[in-house]
């Protein structure tokens, strides 16, 4: 598949803001099933300081700074990809949950250290006895641990309901395990949580994915979100991107942005700003699928 994907974010202020400095995590990663071809950020008004870096994770972080004053800041990241879907694991042939818990807890091998890190309890997602339960439902005594991943993926679908409404980023994962309800940040953070609670290793990851318009309608421009998911390691597969909100392994229609501990590693804008009163946010999200 050929995307184009359009983020759009625009900050008003009821009064002028002196200083704007915000760090944006909107440039796709090359990974195996996705080339980046191009992409670029456009900024108005003209920020006075701009610089790119790679950060921890390998994610490709944008920052800048307007030091004059401005009522409005928009920012809008353009990029074209290239994905390709990926042989789909066989959950069945995978190892054992068991063993992978116990390779992660005396790690021997590079890639099994590396993915020792998102083992534990980070900033936005706590490790709870009663989401650990509820995840250790799915993984009986010997099942594959892909298997049983799916099948965590496939109750979170089946048990929570989607409502924009009920939580924010600062929701705990035990208040989504209460009440049943959120968006998909909240069941990418419920599936690690439950995963990192019975010893694997789950991380976070943003992207996008391109909806279908419902048959006989046209897609709306703009009307896209930005989307979230997770991957699980495996060893001998590396990680396998789980996506609980739609009960899948993510395929070409993902995109990826960033992956980390959590949301708060990755949060697409984040920023400060002094003065500028009250402020308005609007975010368009548009991704075309291109012949």
């Amino acid at each position: 598949m050929n995307y184009q994907i359009t983020h759009n974010t625009t900050y008003r202020y009821s009064e002028p803001a002196s200083l704007s400095q915000n760090e944006l995590f909107l440039q796709p990663r090359e990974t195996a099933g996705q080339r980046v071809v191009a992409s670029r950020l456009e900024i108005l008004p003209a920020p006075h300081y701009q610089h790119q870096r790679v950060d921890f994770f390998g994610n490709s972080v944008q920052m800048f700074m307007v030091q004059h004053p401005h009522s409005e800041l928009q920012m809008t990241a353009v990029s074209e990809v290239e994905t390709r879907p990926l042989p789909v694991p066989r959950a069945e042939l995978t190892p054992p949950w068991e063993d992978v818990a116990a390779t992660l807890a005396q790690p021997a091998g590079v890639e099994d250290l590396q993915a020792c890190q998102f083992l534990f309890a980070s900033p936005l997602i706590s490790l709870d006895e009663a989401v650990t339960d509820y995840a250790r439902s799915s993984f009986f005594p010997g099942q594959p641990i892909l298997a049983g991943a799916l099948d965590l993926i496939g109750r979170i679908f089946a048990d929570f309901r989607y409502d924009k409404a009920a939580t924010t980023v600062d929701t705990s994962v035990a208040e989504v395990l209460a009440s049943r309800k959120g968006v998909c940040q909240d069941f990418a953070h419920l599936c690690i949580s439950g995963l990192r609670g019975i010893g694997l290793a789950a991380r976070y990851v943003s992207g996008y994915l391109e909806t279908i318009p419902p048959p006989g309608k046209e897609k709306m421009v703009g009307a896209d979100a930005s989307h979230a998911w997770l991957a699980l390691y495996v060893p001998g597969l590396g990680w396998v991107d789980l996506d609980p909100t739609n009960n899948l392994i993510p395929a070409e229609r993902h995109i990826t942005l960033a992956w980390g501990r959590d949301y708060g590693d990755v949060t697409p804008v984040k920023g400060v700003v002094m003065g500028g009163g009250v402020h308005s946010l609007k975010v368009t999200v548009d991704v075309a699928a291109r012949v």
